[in-house]
């Protein structure tokens, strides 16, 4: 037999091993989420974790099954995604420079030391400064000023030059804003005192929602404050996790964490997200999302502001595979202060996509236009200098 032959043999036996053929009397592989090798998605409720996976023929590659018997609180979702979560959407990035730990712990010191100056002085007097250095950036960030407003006057035709310039320019210091509120929130927003910082519309239902324990979903967008969201729910005690990308900066991104959790929200590494989110949500907690990154050429394209954008799988497959309702939420600066508004302004329960066809594509675009929503009450509060319509649909591809 030839060397080729052999390769070839042993190549195959490891394949049917991975596929769960001719197995050995062992301990069944754990399913691995992120190399995308596998044919079936396997969501784990809280009562079924410990009990075999079972696959659907190879010849069903666009078929939702529910296992009966002994097997009913195992859902196999087969939906043509060779993977689970954000690491199926998220295109292929060069490798990263390694970052030097002594240049990253020196910025990690300024970073404190501007925090003991910062606060010597009240939020409302480091607002201004914020908005100050917001125009700063808005002047000397070029690339980004250009993005911003190409987006807003794509999303707004009919606004004049001025009301473009005035809209992006402002977003630029509100994303300064945001920096300063998330230093300022643990010592300012305490359980006796919230009602100080903010105001509630249309909260109530989700609030009983919570109560439950049934498990849902939160979808906000980079508006206004979205930090602040995760972190009173969990001052009010909600069970409550975020997906979060760490900081290049280990140092920076394990003291912002730290801050983001005083007051009991759970930050969850996006990297390996996707085999917790299932058990999480089936556990009855509540997931955290911001649904309004670019999701690279295999997301769904839906209608953003009257153009395709490419929005992330993860979060519809994730509801309709555990029947989850979703709501669609923002937290809005009121004037110049640190107080703001925080309301829903949708909820997707699982009976509104049943008889869908499509139920995914109806799904993202339904929770999409809810963003889109509310960032047309305030747009001056969106982050316009996001990519957010970088990569484009395939026949748009094509057609240029």
């Amino acid at each position: 037999m030839s060397a080729k032959s052999i390769i070839t043999r042993n190549y195959e036996e490891k394949s049917r091993f991975w596929l769960g053929k001719n197995k050995p009397n062992s301990k069944p592989n754990k399913p691995n989420f992120q190399k995308a090798q596998m044919n079936a998605i396997p969501v784990l409720t809280k009562d079924y974790e410990n009990q075999p996976l079972r696959r659907l023929p190879e010849n069903e590659p666009n078929q939702t099954h529910v296992a009966t018997g002994r097997e009913e609180s195992l859902t196999v979702t087969i939906s043509n995604l060779k993977s689970w979560a954000m690491a199926d959407s998220v295109p292929r990035s060069k490798k990263k420079k390694k970052h030097n730990p002594i240049t990253d712990w020196l910025f990690y010191l300024a970073l404190r030391t501007l925090m003991v100056f910062l606060h010597l002085f009240d939020v409302e007097t480091n607002l201004n400064i914020a908005c100050f250095l917001g125009r700063l950036l808005w002047k000397h960030y070029h690339r980004g000023r250009k993005r911003a407003l190409d987006n807003l006057r794509a999303s707004f035709p009919e606004k004049s030059e001025q009301w473009i310039w005035k809209t992006a320019k402002r977003s630029f210091e509100h994303i300064a804003m945001l920096a300063v509120d998330v230093l300022f929130t643990p010592r300012l927003v305490k359980p006796y005192n919230w009602w100080s910082y903010s105001r509630y519309k249309n909260v109530e239902r989700v609030k009983w929602m919570m109560k439950e324990g049934r498990g849902l979903l939160m979808v906000t967008g980079h508006y206004g404050n979205f930090e602040i969201m995760g972190y009173l729910l969990g001052l009010f005690g909600f069970e409550i996790y975020s997906i979060a990308r760490p900081l290049d900066n280990k140092f920076i991104s394990k003291h912002l964490y730290g801050v983001r959790q005083q007051a009991g929200q759970r930050i969850i590494d996006k990297k390996g997200a996707a085999e917790l989110m299932a058990r999480i949500s089936s556990s009855g907690a509540t997931l955290g999302f911001i649904a309004d990154q670019d999701a690279g050429r295999k997301g769904i394209f839906v209608d953003f502001f009257g153009r395709k954008a490419s929005t992330y799988k993860s979060i519809g497959l994730l509801a309709i595979t555990n029947d989850i309702p979703i709501a669609v939420g923002y937290s809005r600066r009121v004037d110049n202060r640190f107080y703001f508004e925080i309301g829903i302004n949708r909820i997707i329960f699982p009976q509104e996509w049943a008889e869908k066809d499509d139920p995914l594509t109806w799904v993202t675009a339904e929770y999409t236009k809810a963003i889109e929503e509310f960032v047309r009450q305030d747009p001056t509060q969106y982050w316009w200098l996001h990519r957010r319509w970088k990569h484009r649909p395939k026949e748009e591809r094509q057609e240029s």
